[in-house]
């Protein structure tokens, strides 16, 4: 079972017309019900990122020969917002508690403590996470998060999974 996450308005994204056929059972309290996922093998090494808006079908991936995971999964959600836009009200679906707690806990901390995190230290992929939050605290509409157990059936969680993953492979 899926753990829910309020995520306050004041959130991110543009909606396309870029119908496919719907995928999962999303939740049509929503406008938009966005899955995404990262993946990276050797972290550092080739990976790759996928979003899928689940009530459209629509969908998009892409990868680095160089990177990390967090890259990845952050990135999977950054190009899945500018994707969605402002207005809808969005669920976010994702597997990665760290994607989560960056971008609803830990990042405005960070922004207010110089783009530091509490002991002090740099914050790893600032440009990226500061990107994130942006768009993401740009949102007028309802933003929810949910959280998705990994590699546990979830139709749209797994269709990520595979798409980030493929990029993985042909970025190695």
């Amino acid at each position: 079972m899926a753990s829910q996450m309020m995520i306050p308005p004041d959130s991110l994204f543009r909606m396309s017309t870029n119908a496919r056929q719907s995928v999962g059972r999303p939740n049509l309290a929503y406008d938009a019900v966005l899955a995404t996922d990262g993946s990276c093998s050797g972290n550092p090494g080739p990976g790759g990122w996928a979003w899928v808006e689940q009530i459209s079908g629509a969908r998009n991936s892409g990868g680095s020969h160089q990177t990390t995971n967090n890259i990845m999964e952050l990135t999977a959600l950054l190009e899945g917002l500018k994707y969605i836009g402002p207005e809808p009200n969005l669920l976010i679906r994702c597997d990665s508690q760290y994607v989560i707690n960056t971008v609803t806990k830990w990042a405005p901390g960070w922004r207010r403590r110089g783009w530091r995190k509490a002991d002090g230290k740099p914050v790893a992929n600032q440009e990226l996470v500061a990107a994130l939050l942006e768009i993401y605290e740009a949102r007028t509409g309802k933003t929810d998060v949910e959280w998705v157990r990994g590699h546990a059936g979830d139709e749209a969680n797994e269709l990520v999974d595979s798409m980030a993953v493929a990029q993985t492979r042909q970025h190695a």
